[in-house]
């Protein structure tokens, strides 16, 4: 014999599965929203980034705009070379009387360089690095890594005499010796008795 409450079991059943359709109807909608939602934030962000990289690469690329005049661009070790063959004397950081005035025009073309790039990219957070390194040959004398030193200080004393050192709010200009060491040296040693120059960009924040 049938219960008496047997005829409301399909219908009730009916109203569950319905209730439960409609319930993962919604989780569906939300679910996707959701995800549709985080992959446009992550669209964005790769927008961003791609275009923050573009930013960095064209910073890095105006700072090798020198005057090809005084500069040459060294892509295998990241630097710049001198178009003039301005070489010190053996055991001595003098700079002769015919290189000062090309030294001074270098210091000059840097300085006009940084205050360029200052003016391009203001309220940008970037700063740049000027660093004057020495270098020796290999010649027997003891003081070579002192010596280096002394020759890229003495082109930073020539171009404060000169008034031509880089804004100092946005460039700071570092001296350094490398002595009979360091990468790319000449396999002639007395060319090696010379000084380098590298520019390097300090990228903050890009807007």
């Amino acid at each position: 014999m049938k219960s008496r409450d047997s005829g409301f079991f399909w219908p009730s059943f009916t109203d569950l599965m319905t209730s439960l359709f409609f319930i993962m109807l919604v989780l569906y909608v939300l679910t996707y929203a959701k995800l549709t939602q985080q992959q446009r934030i992550i669209d964005e962000e790769r927008r961003v980034t791609q275009e923050q990289l573009n930013k960095i690469k064209e910073i890095q690329d105006a700072v090798k705009e020198l005057p090809k005049h005084y500069f040459v661009y060294d892509s295998t070790y990241k630097r710049f070379s001198l178009t003039q063959d301005v070489r010190f004397k053996k055991m001595s950081d003098m700079i002769s009387t015919q290189d000062e005035n090309y030294l001074v025009g270098v210091g000059s073309a840097i300085n006009t360089l940084i205050n360029t790039l200052k003016t391009k990219y203001v309220g940008q957070d970037i700063k740049y690095l000027v660093v004057i390194e020495g270098m020796a040959s290999k010649d027997g004398y003891m003081d070579n890594f002192p010596l280096s030193y002394k020759r890229a200080w003495a082109v930073l004393k020539l171009w404060q005499q000169h008034g031509v050192v880089p804004d100092q709010t946005i460039c700071e200009v570092q001296i350094a010796g490398s002595g009979i060491g360091g990468i790319g040296r000449d396999h002639n040693e007395t060319k090696n008795q010379r000084i380098l120059i590298q520019i390097v960009p300090k990228i903050g924040k890009i807007e």
